[in-house]
């Protein structure tokens, strides 16, 4: 009966040191795929770094107007003055109807106790 239990011992020692090995590789897995994603996601950023850099040497005012005047012919495109911009007053805004759809009565009393209540 005691070398039953020393031999289920035994095996269950072999049974649990090969699941904390299996265990420990799967970690390092997963930390090395986690370092690949910190990696992949530092270069992302610095190409983002990049094209907003880029963007916005291509879009420089001096580029841009003299892209116009070259394809002047072809585009059409004329320089913006301030007085082509309309103002606020001139802007026709949609009517919206007030509508109250509970009423609610107020007088002197109902204040009051409304204040009552409030401030006690």
């Amino acid at each position: 009966m005691r070398t039953m239990l020393y031999v289920t011992t035994f095996l269950g020692l072999i049974g649990l040191a090969f699941w904390a090995y299996r265990e420990n590789y799967q970690t390092q897995a997963a930390l090395d795929h986690v370092a690949d994603l910190h990696g992949d996601i530092a270069d992302a950023r610095a190409r983002l770094a990049i094209l907003k850099a880029e963007w916005a040497y291509l879009n420089r005012p001096d580029r841009l107007r003299e892209l116009s005047e070259i394809n002047f012919e072809r585009l059409g495109l004329l320089p913006m003055r301030p007085e082509q911009f309309g103002k606020v007053d001139q802007v026709s805004f949609p009517h919206v109807p007030l509508v109250v759809t509970d009423a609610i009565e107020v007088t002197s009393a109902n204040a009051a106790a409304a204040d009552e209540e409030l401030w006690p």
